[in-house]
């Protein structure tokens, strides 16, 4: 269950990230949104590691979305395509 919990979480996370950043990414929206949930996945679990929020607090969300924006401009950085930063 908390599997799901995270996919969803990260869909959201994911297509905040697109809001903050926008532009075409080379894989479109689909590709964008797994992007997300990755990055909510390694910014979530990295901030917990690191003892910066415990779980449930709103610093878990702001570390999702940093996790998201920086998984989605290394994407954009490393494939080619339509758009760079």
């Amino acid at each position: 269950m908390d599997i799901l919990l995270w996919i969803v979480f990260g869909l959201v996370v994911g297509l905040v990230a697109k809001l903050i950043m926008p532009g075409r990414d080379p894989g479109g929206i689909i590709i964008t949104i797994v992007l997300g949930i990755v990055g909510a996945m390694l910014g979530g679990w990295l901030g917990r590691v690191l003892g910066l929020y415990r779980q449930g607090e709103a610093a878990g969300f702001i570390m999702a979305v940093v996790g998201a924006i920086v998984v989605l401009a290394i994407y954009r950085l490393v494939m080619p395509g339509r758009s760079r930063l």
